[in-house]
């Protein structure tokens, strides 16, 4: 048996109820035996089976009071899963569907999306299966500030830096900072997706959306195509998704189809950005609201989003949302590129699919990683009690995506895997926390 197989059946052995970290384990794994067979040290070290388990796991409960007095319980965790390269960074997610494996399988991305800004940040992740939909202010400020109450005691400006993910945004993120605040008297940068007035960075709310399609540019360029004219389909309408619509309409593009959890619209004529940012970032509707403003658009349930004719897709939603048949459909109607906006939104069957057919695909770790890359950005500033402008950090933002597209396309070349981006980012991020991790020892 290889030594990679060897490790991912001790991952199944200890973690047999976590499909999702199983999946993520594996699908990293076996890209990296190129690399292994190049660097033997790393078995020596026991590098693989360091990395698959966390440095640090905390659960801690989680409890607050409603608006009607009564107590609530929730669930809180913190998983820091490696420090090689820097302290801990990833987001926090309050979701029903929140437990210790979905948080593993994005703590242990988190690791090489990290990685491969080139930034010295390691990778955590964290949450709680608090539903934040439907709640008040008050409760929420409630929920955010027991939740703080514990976990000050494991994050800092040096050793984890949280932000936000699906359920957190600016509201939830100034709670966090306040709470933290008013416990240990320190005003540091704690954590990132700040509001601007009190140590947030500019183009942070924008970033992942923005170097998604920074990164899928670079990306149809290298093979002569070119976002100007294209037809996108973009999965979801949050934070990222958003922006990477008006980013795609700033280039030229056209998103005919975008969705949320009720269902999805289709507009041949290129959904608006002012609207879709209208109707879900101040209103915070459901997408099909969006017909009261363009009636001429169709609004869709049930059906897959994936059945209309495009050029680019890109699932912004959440994990293995894109489905085999998905795949079928988008192949059979010439889509030529499809960039990952969440974390592993494609299952892996869809991704072979892709490969096989000569789509291009970006992986999420690597297409995705404008977020982390802005959100140090933002770390940075708060360390020399500086701001950049718009214009600067969204300008550091492009060229951290152009260089991670490049040096996951040139690793891939040099491990004989030209154009499978998923190898060449993974073999890009895990060679910078091995080396990191055999210069520090057995820690």
């Amino acid at each position: 048996m290889s030594y990679v197989q060897d490790v991912i059946n001790k991952v199944k052995e200890r973690n047999p109820h976590e499909p999702e970290f199983i999946q993520a384990v594996t699908e990293v794994l076996e890209s990296l035996e190129p690399a292994l067979e190049r660097h033997p040290e790393y078995e020596q070290a026991g590098i693989l089976e360091r990395i698959v388990e966390p440095e640090r796991q905390i659960l801690f409960r989680v409890p607050w009071m409603d608006d009607n007095g009564k107590v609530q319980v929730n669930r809180g965790m913190r998983i820091q899963f490696n420090s090689a390269i820097g302290p801990y960074k990833g987001g926090l997610r309050l979701h029903p569907t929140v437990y210790p494996g979905i948080i593993k399988f994005l703590g242990f991305e988190q690791i090489f999306k990290n990685s491969l800004t080139g930034l010295p940040i390691g990778g955590g992740k964290g949450g709680s299966d608090f539903d934040p939909k439907g709640k008040s202010d008050l409760e929420i400020m409630r929920f955010c500030q027991s939740f703080m109450t514990e976990l000050y005691r494991h994050v800092s400006a040096d050793i984890d830096v949280p932000a936000g993910d699906i359920g957190v945004g600016g509201r939830e993120i100034g709670y966090l900072f306040g709470q933290y605040k008013r416990i240990t008297g320190l005003n540091e940068g704690v954590l990132t997706g700040k509001g601007l007035s009190y140590g947030g960075s500019l183009a942070r709310t924008e970033a992942t959306g923005y170097g998604l399609v920074y990164f899928v540019d670079e990306m149809i360029q290298d093979k002569n195509k070119s976002l100007n004219g294209a037809r996108v389909i973009i999965s979801g309408s949050g934070n990222v998704a958003i922006y990477a619509l008006q980013k795609i309409n700033q280039l030229g593009g056209k998103v005919i189809a975008m969705s949320d959890s009720t269902g999805h619209i289709h507009d041949e004529n290129g959904i608006d950005f002012a609207t879709m940012q209208k109707i879900k970032e101040v209103e915070r509707k459901r997408i099909s609201e969006y017909l009261k403003y363009f009636p001429q658009a169709e609004y869709v349930e049930g059906e897959s989003i994936w059945r209309y004719p495009c050029d680019i897709a890109l699932p912004c939603a959440t994990q293995n949302e894109l489905k085999q048949a998905d795949a079928e459909m988008l192949i059979a109607h010439g889509c030529y590129a499809v960039g990952e906006g969440a974390n592993m939104p494609c299952t892996p069957e869809a991704v072979k699919l892709f490969q096989e057919n000569k789509v291009m695909f970006a992986p999420g770790k690597a297409a995705n990683a404008g977020g982390v890359a802005t959100s140090a950005l933002e770390m940075s500033q708060n360390s020399m009690r500086y701001s950049w402008t718009f214009e600067e950090v969204d300008a550091k933002l492009k060229n951290i995506m152009v260089s991670i597209y490049r040096n996951a396309s040139q690793t891939a070349k040099e491990y004989g895997h030209e154009d499978n981006l998923v190898v060449g980012a993974n073999i890009a991020g895990f060679l910078k926390v091995a080396n990191a991790m055999v210069s520090q020892g057995l820690v």
